[in-house]
């Protein structure tokens, strides 16, 4: 099914829908010409995806992060626990996954921070033979300071924007993430 427009308003997605469903299949006018607008802006986007990536990377960033959060933790294990906290309880192979990192490396990293008491691993209720890491209170008190420091730094940022941007933002990142992690997973809704 061919998607030939940006759909706004709960009226245009009904009004989409029954044109889904009347008009013969293949590409409309309307569509042609929005591929041209689309593959521009397409590369708009995935320029501005890849510089956001360039800058989450930047080893710097991570350190202002923890220095204003008054956190003392290798960057490589706060990434972790940051994970952990928003996706536990989780398993090695899962947060390897997520975290684009070697399985052994993320497994040895994810026994530190239980040493540390930030995390704790139990078997998984669907697989015994799984260990799934959630986080401790201790873990918690961190990712919280953390996030308080990363709202701290976003407000400079963010302090011209009106809630209305901010708001669509954070909506339309959202559904961007969530229509990508449906494609792959071969769930996508549409």
């Amino acid at each position: 099914m061919m998607f030939h427009g940006e759909l706004r308003f709960l009226e245009s997605r009904f009004r989409y829908v029954y044109h889904a469903y009347v008009r013969a299949p293949g590409p409309s006018r309307e569509f042609v010409q929005n591929t041209r607008i689309a593959k521009k802006k397409l590369r708009e986007l995935h320029g501005a995806m890849v510089d956001l990536i360039a800058l989450m990377n930047q080893p710097q960033r991570d350190q202002a992060l923890l220095a204003e959060a008054g956190v003392s933790l290798d960057q490589a294990l706060f990434r972790l626990l940051v994970g952990i906290e928003r996706y536990g309880p989780i398993g090695v192979v899962e947060l390897s996954d997520r975290a684009g990192r070697d399985y052994t490396t993320v497994s040895r990293q994810v026994a530190k921070l239980e040493s540390l008491g930030l995390i704790d691993r139990r078997p998984s209720p669907a697989d015994r033979r799984v260990h799934e890491a959630v986080i401790t209170d201790k873990g918690r008190q961190m990712t919280d300071a953390l996030d308080a420091a990363r709202q701290r730094l976003a407000a400079p940022i963010l302090a011209t924007w009106s809630e209305e941007d901010f708001s669509d933002l954070v909506r339309l990142m959202r559904r961007f993430v969530d229509d990508l992690m449906a494609s792959s997973s071969g769930t996508d809704k549409r």
